[in-house]
């Protein structure tokens, strides 16, 4: 990518970053979205969450790594099942952290 290209990609991502989060304030009351889109923006943390973690825990250096020697996919594994087990955002941070550092240390 040239440095043009780079420049026109930035001012353009820009625009498009300060007009989607300046219309719906400004205009939000005047143009409600339909229950269907309401409900399916509830979801929309929890869909960037996982695009920005799953690329991490599926692949090692840019190639897909699914398997029991992925020290990332296993915490992440075990992170999974106590947040849904617990509920609790510190524990399943805490022992997601240890788990992945003692199966990259010892595994």
């Amino acid at each position: 990518m040239s440095a043009v290209e780079l420049w026109i990609t930035i001012v353009g991502m820009t625009i498009v970053t300060v007009a989607a989060r300046t219309l719906m304030p400004a205009f939000g009351d005047r143009l409600p979205l339909p229950p269907r889109v309401q409900h399916a923006l509830r979801f929309a943390p929890a869909c960037a969450l996982t695009a920005l973690i799953a690329p991490e825990l599926l692949t090692e250096q840019g190639a897909w790594a699914i398997s029991l020697a992925n020290a990332k996919l296993l915490a992440g594994v075990i992170a999974i099942a106590l947040m849904l087990a617990t509920r609790s955002m510190m524990a399943t941070m805490g022992i997601g952290m240890a788990a992945y550092l003692a199966l990259r240390h010892f595994g």
